[in-house]
Parts: C-alpha cells; sequence; structure tokens
C-alpha cells in the first residue's frame, strides 16, 4: 500500500472516529447512508473496474439484501452478523448463477441481460406483496447486536463504520492479491488471460460472486439504521447512481470508488428537491465524463497487469 493510501485511510478512519463527537441526528444518518454507498461502489468496482464486466443488476441484489435481512429480522429477530451473513451468502450465490448464465455475453448483450434481471427483480419487490408488501412499502425493525439495539442512526453509526472499514480493506488487499492481477488480466483480453492458464469462466463468475455479496451486505447494512424501504428506491435510477459513482470516482481505482460514492452521495442528498430532474442531472454527468474524462476524478493511469501476461497477443502467442 502506497503511504498516500495510508495517509487517506488513517483521516478517514479518525474522521469516522471524531464525527459523533460533533454531529448528530440527520448528519450521521448521512454519513451512515454515504457508507453504504461506499460498499455498494466498491462492489460494482469489482466486477466492472477490476474484470471489466459490464454488468447492471447491482442495485437488484442490493435490494435482496435489504429484503433478506429486513424479512429475517422481521420474523426471527437474529442477530446483525447473521442477517449480513444470510444478506451475503444468498446474494452471493445468485451472483454466481448470474455470472454463469452471463459469460457468453459480452459488452451491450452483457448490459442487457444484466439490466433485464435488475429490472424483473423489481417488479418482484412490487408485486410479491406477500412477502415484500409491494407498493405500500416495507417497515424494518431494530436490528440486534449481541443485546445491543440499534434503532437511531447514532446507536447504528459504529456498526456501520466498522463493517464498512473491513471491506475497504478487503477490497484493497483482494486489489493487490493475485486474484486481482486475474481479474485485471481478465479485463484486458479474454485470450491472452486464458493462454497463461487463467480460468477465465470462473473468474468472471468469480467477480460477479463478490460484486453481488458485496451489494447484498451493503443492503443488509442499510437495514441497521433504516425503518423502511420502497421499491421505488431500488429502481434504474439508483443503479445509474452508483454507476455514475464508480466511472466518475475512476474506473479501476478503488480509492476512486470511495470517492465517487462520497461525492455522489451527497449530491444525491442534495437533489432530493428535484426529484424530476435528477435522472436528467445524472445521465449528463455520465456522458461529459465517458466523452471527455473516461478514466474518472481518480482513474489509474497504468492498468497494472501481472508479469506472466506481458508479452502475450491477443492471439495467445508470444511476441517477438
Amino acid at each position: 500500500m502506497k503511504k498516500l493510501d495510508i495517509g487517506l485511510l488513517v483521516a478517514a478512519i479518525l474522521t469516522l472516529v471524531l464525527l459523533p463527537t460533533f454531529a448528530s441526528g440527520y448528519v450521521l444518518f448521512i454519513a451512515n447512508l454515504l457508507m453504504v454507498y461506499v460498499v455498494l461502489s466498491l462492489g460494482l468496482h469489482i466486477v466492472l473496474g477490476e474484470t471489466g464486466q459490464f454488468a447492471l443488476s447491482h442495485i437488484a441484489f442490493y435490494g435482496i439484501g435489504i429484503y433478506t435481512s429486513g424479512i429475517l429480522n422481521n420474523i426471527f429477530g437474529l442477530n446483525a452478523v447473521l442477517l449480513l451473513a444470510a444478506s451475503a451468502l444468498l446474494c452471493g450465490v445468485l451472483g454466481f448463477l448470474l455470472g454463469t448464465l452471463a459469460i457468453r455475453m459480452r459488452d451491450i448483450y452483457l448490459a442487457l441481460s444484466t439490466f433485464a434481471f435488475g429490472e424483473a427483480m423489481q417488479w418482484v419487490f412490487l408485486n410479491w406483496t406477500q412477502v415484500t408488501n409491494g407498493s405500500n412499502g416495507y417497515r424494518l425493525t431494530p436490528v440486534q447486536f449481541f443485546g445491543y439495539t440499534m434503532s437511531t442512526d447514532t446507536e447504528a453509526y459504529p456498526f456501520v463504520a466498522v463493517l464498512t472499514l473491513l471491506v475497504v480493506a478487503l477490497t484493497i488487499y483482494l486489489s493487490q492479491s493475485r486474484l486481482g492481477s486475474a481479474f485485471r488480466a481478465v479485463r484486458e483480453s479474454d485470450v491472452a488471460a486464458s493462454a497463461v492458464g487463467i480460468d477465465v469462466n470462473m473468474l468472471k463468475r468469480i467477480a460477479f460472486m463478490f460484486s453481488a455479496a458485496y451489494a447484498g451486505l451493503a443492503g443488509a447494512l442499510f437495514t441497521t439504521f433504516s425503518s423502511f424501504i420502497h421499491p421505488d428506491s431500488l429502481g434504474f435510477q439508483a443503479m445509474i447512481l452508483v454507476l455514475i459513482m464508480v466511472v466518475v470516482g475512476g474506473i479501476g481505482s478503488v480509492r476512486g470508488a470511495i470517492a465517487g460514492a462520497v461525492i455522489f452521495g451527497l449530491i444525491s442528498e442534495l437533489l432530493r428537491q428535484v426529484l424530476s430532474f435528477q435522472e436528467v442531472i445524472y445521465g449528463s454527468i455520465l456522458v461529459l465524463f465517458m466523452m471527455f474524462l473516461p478514466k474518472g476524478l481518480l482513474g489509474v493511469r497504468k492498468i497494472p497487469i501481472p508479469t506472466s501476461v506481458r508479452g502475450i497477443d491477443t492471439a495467445g502467442q508470444k511476441q517477438t
């Protein structure tokens, strides 16, 4: 880890520790929500930034995580750790299965198929009224953590902060591991990665699994400080918002995904008074950055590729 990354991580930890001493109520709610966005963005970063798979199913898994955690808590009153594990595990399994179906598709076809999955899941959230309460929304009861009830934003804040830091640390470790290098090799060239012995199809499935598990975990974290969820907040507009966080922050950059989540999480709150213009504003920002600043604010200048992959052309033959 670079010194700059260590400094930023220390600054983030100090900010999270000191924030409750001079803020409360709505400010801590926004802080909790921003941390959920960070986890969501890092999940999309794995499948889009690290592996290069343009998937639009992320919010669907986020919604599955919310409803899974909320329903299990409302019925059984499970410990927060079990709720997080159940949501992440279910979404991880579903993500692996979706990745299995999607590995033969690329680019626009992959985007359309995963978009269809996301729209199908929103239809389920709206119409499976016996489970989700449909368009009336779903009430979430306070979550328990070993006898400690998280019924307010202030009470949930330490739990959400610790989990978010753990997710950030896991993502940094994953990015710097051999698995992360294999992800980036697949992103650069399926053929070249396969030529050096990487199981491309399995790597794509694993990327989908990790990404979906992150989204499910974010959904479970949301239930620790929120008391209500409506299917309308889990639609395509939410997917575009998370996509903007990753693209504008910098595709392929952990720092970029985190910065994008914080910046556009705050912007989304500022734009709550102009809901009818949000889609236009988000779409315009996304198009402008893709046209004039495709690497985003903190995108990597040079994509690290494993040494074993360098020198292999796209036909799978060593270059002379």
